[in-house]
């Protein structure tokens, strides 16, 4: 496989959708169907809708051919192709003047490619307003300008975008294929990197956290042996804010690296030398820079959490497995036995409720109810029907 597709896995069908698509837009054959000037690519968390819109990107920014080049690839990969604009954020809407400098930025000409790509992550953070300023640029894009939505479903998106633009879906990669990759591309041993797409449930970007860090294994162990160790409410009481503070290390460990890069990037591109003093002209392009690191670590925050209570369900329902006596795969292998201990101590109905409970907790979360009350009557309920 070429190397802009390599990161893709278990998406047959998608790939094939877009490697014609860029095959038609460099040789003008294949007929209107094959290539169009607005795309939405569409898919689970950690399916790879990113990771495809960059290689389609890619693709139609290349040399020539559908499968890219290497130069291509690399400034595609770093976001600074000067045909490539993107609209990613870190903060829960997309703001309208975010997609308003966007569309402007579409109206220009390709500089050095057939096309200028414009990439929209998440693009189901908009609002009806701000989608409404989009719909105008899908409506009449300029000739030589190809958009990529990226959003987990076409529901999420209003009527009017979904009508102009076509759809990509990609499906939850399989265990297998995550676990192939991870050992392919990343070098991880073949048991690690299965245990580490499984415990991940093919979320690819979480599977390579999970086999190349290892603290990143160990809150998630500490996270179920919490759970499963429950046993008085005044442990899910005291667990829940100890779930706050393992989201909170996670956070930290992701945003640190990607913080201290960025501040050092930007104070390259400003001039400043490393330990440097920074002039007093130019020190609010820095404090723009922190309260907009600061505003993603609030959205980290919420994203740790969630992924916690992702791996609750995983837990609850292998808890539900082995009361129902299914033979399926159990997510948490590795705590096979206090599972069937939990298991043999209550009923697949109080499971179910338990499971109940943490949807519940998402949704509170997402509400904006503060995560420690949000856990603490997950953990709560949890210890009253389910342990």
């Amino acid at each position: 496989m070429s190397t802009i597709w390599q990161d893709l896995t278990g998406q047959d069908e998608a790939l094939d959708v877009v490697r014609t698509a860029a095959a038609a837009a460099h040789s003008g054959d294949g007929g209107p169907s094959a290539m169009t000037h607005s795309w939405l690519i569409t898919g689970p968390p950690g399916s790879g809708r990113s990771n495809l819109a960059y290689a389609f990107a890619a693709a139609l920014l290349g040399d020539g051919t559908p499968e890219g080049d290497e130069v291509t690839r690399r400034l595609v990969q770093a976001r600074t192709h000067p045909d490539l604009a993107v609209l990613a954020t870190d903060r829960v809407i997309i703001s309208i003047e975010e997609v308003r400098k966007l569309v402007s930025s579409s109206q220009y000409s390709p500089s050095v490619s057939r096309y200028r790509v414009m990439v929209i992550e998440d693009a189901d953070r908009m609002t009806e307003r701000t989608s409404n300023l989009l719909l105008k640029a899908l409506e009449e894009p300029p000739p030589r300008t190809v958009w990529i939505l990226c959003a987990p479903s076409e529901a999420d998106l209003l009527p009017t975008i979904r009508s102009r633009v076509r759809t990509v879906r990609l499906r939850v990669p399989r265990t297998a294929d995550v676990a192939r990759l991870l050992a392919q591309r990343d070098g991880v041993p073949a048991e690690l990197a299965e245990a580490a797409a499984r415990e991940a449930q093919s979320h690819i970007g979480m599977a390579h956290r999970l086999a190349t860090d290892e603290q990143a294994r160990a809150r998630r162990t500490e996270t179920l042996d919490l759970v499963l160790g429950l046993r008085t409410v005044q442990q899910a009481v005291l667990g829940a804010g100890r779930l706050v503070e393992i989201a909170g290390e996670d956070a930290k460990a992701i945003s640190d690296q990607r913080d201290a890069e960025e501040r050092a990037a930007t104070l390259r591109s400003l001039g400043v030398e490393p330990g440097g003093t920074i002039p007093p002209a130019l020190r609010g392009q820095i404090k723009q820079l922190e309260d907009d690191q600061k505003r993603r670590a609030t959205r980290s925050l919420r994203d740790g959490i969630d992924r916690i209570l992702v791996d609750l369900l995983s837990l609850f329902r292998d808890i539900l497995l082995v009361q129902l006596g299914s033979d399926l795969e159990q997510v948490n292998a590795a705590a096979a036995r206090a599972i069937a201990e939990v298991a043999g101590s209550t009923d697949p109905a109080r499971t179910l409720t338990a499971m109940d409970a943490v949807a519940t907790a998402r949704r509170r979360i997402e509400a904006n109810v503060p995560p420690a009350l949000a856990l603490e009557a997950m953990l709560v309920a949890a210890i009253r029907k389910a342990v």
